[in-house]
């Protein structure tokens, strides 16, 4: 085989010779495939999955969905092992740990998943990188254990079959009876039908206008395909298992150099990020809540009008970004012995077209200052990210519902920002905008920043 594959590798295509025997080099059926001494061989059947370019779920979500469907149309067993490429089994009884939980009733009925905790083989004394993650893995996952179980890491988890079909007590119905988790396969896995179907079921197009990947079987929506379906199966009302045995049930490689370490992270992270659930309603109720209750006690103090308590937000939001920020980096400095400034004396002296703006209640900037670069920065991104999202919108109807809570965001930055856009873009007449200097040292700043971060999603 070896030969074989480097005889295609350097051939840049697979020739006739190999393909003739398609059936005989994908497919093993135990019932008579037996190994050089006589035994009987395992069912083994290889999914080389169809791609198009135009189905959105060319992901290992896709691909785990393909796999259900296909192992349903040859066994339909009612376990499921989900297993990353680089891991192994390093205990032969872990299925009969397995079957010790499924075997009771009411744990089938109840249990979606049982889920083994990630090991590692190769990783030093000290762990360098921390590629163990034992809160994440073993800490965390033992403490859920009590309550509705632990969430799915990816691999290492037997799945219950009929959790990929609905909650414990709704049955969603596939498009095809053969794929319902309670459907017999009585032909055997190399039989014309069941291979005719089989092909049928793992085409790229046999989801498109299917419940698949949103409420049947691995969901789609984020590249952390498995907190997500985790996540969802609980929300159904399903439990989870985590079985942590002395002997280690599965053993896997961790990344051994720090860029490794920081793409597999940052993937993950763009991950939690993608997940975006109505449960997110929540986190706005807190929002609105905390600014609620804020106004409530400016106003109730006797502080004054809804103008007042505005201003008095809005100088927190521009002083995070500049006064108080800057107070942090020059303590640091000071600290190291870089640097140390003198004491600032707070001007006092009155001018009259100053203090008429002022009586105005408009912005004073007036003078180039660092302090106003991160402010202005923070308005330029939140404008260009805002213009950028409805763009986006408006080319495509489906990015509202993933984009509303960001444009949310930009637009209560920009509400705040509005003193800014003023003085830096609408130019005004008197001494008090800012100076084009400032404006352009933070644009060049903002721009720097895009393009860093386009190269690094790129990447």
């Amino acid at each position: 085989m070896k030969g074989r594959v480097e005889n295609v590798v350097e051939r840049g295509k697979v020739g006739d010779e190999y393909i003739s025997g398609e059936d005989e080099v994908v497919v093993l059926d135990r019932s008579k495939d037996r190994d050089k001494t006589g035994h009987v061989m395992p069912n083994l059947i290889y999914v080389s999955r169809e791609k198009s370019r135009t189905s959105p779920h060319n992901f290992k979500a896709g691909a785990l969905n393909v796999l259900i469907r296909v192992s349903a149309t040859m066994t339909n067993s009612p376990i499921i092992l989900t297993l990353d490429c680089d891991m192994y089994s390093n205990d032969p009884i872990t299925p009969q740990r397995v079957l010790c939980y499924f075997s009771e009733p009411e744990v089938q009925s109840q249990v979606g998943y049982i889920q083994f905790p990630q090991m590692f083989h190769g990783i030093n004394k000290n762990d360098t990188y921390n590629c163990e993650f034992k809160r994440s893995f073993v800490i965390n996952s033992r403490g859920l254990d009590g309550l509705k179980g632990p969430n799915h890491v990816g691999t290492g988890c037997f799945f219950n079959r009929r959790a990929f079909f609905g909650g414990p007590s709704t049955l969603l119905l596939p498009e095809l009876s053969e794929l319902s988790p309670y459907n017999v396969v009585n032909k055997p896995i190399q039989s014309p039908e069941v291979l005719a179907l089989a092909h049928l079921v793992a085409g790229c197009n046999f989801e498109n206008h299917s419940q698949w990947g949103f409420k049947m079987g691995v969901k789609y929506g984020t590249i952390v395909e498995d907190f997500f379906t985790g996540y969802r199966l609980q929300c159904e009302g399903w439990k989870s298992i985590f079985c942590n045995p002395e002997r280690a049930a599965f053993y896997g490689d961790a990344p051994i150099s720090l860029v490794d370490v920081l793409n597999q992270n940052k993937r993950w992270v763009l991950g939690f990020l993608e997940v975006s659930e109505s449960w997110f309603v929540l986190y706005i109720f807190l929002f609105l809540g905390a600014y609620v209750k804020d106004f409530l006690d400016f106003m109730l103090g006797g502080a004054g009008t809804f103008q007042k308590w505005w201003n008095d937000q809005r100088m927190w939001l521009i002083r995070s970004l500049s006064c108080f920020l800057f107070g942090c980096v020059e303590y640091f400095m000071k600290s190291v012995g870089i640097s140390m400034h003198g004491f600032n004396v707070t001007s006092k002296v009155v001018d009259e077209e100053q203090s008429k703006r002022y009586e105005q209640g408009t912005f004073e900037f007036g003078v180039h200052s660092s302090m106003f670069v991160p402010v202005i920065m923070a308005a330029i991104t939140n404008f260009v990210a805002l213009i950028s999202g409805l763009i986006m919108i408006l080319r495509g109807k489906n990015y509202f519902e993933g984009f509303f809570i960001q444009l949310l965001i930009a637009v209560f930055a920009i509400v705040n920002c509005l003193p800014v856009y003023e003085a830096m873009a609408f130019r005004r007449s008197d001494k008090g905008g800012i100076p084009i200097k400032t404006t352009l040292l933070s644009a060049f700043l903002s721009f720097t920043l895009f393009t860093i971060a386009y190269v690094t999603l790129r990447s």
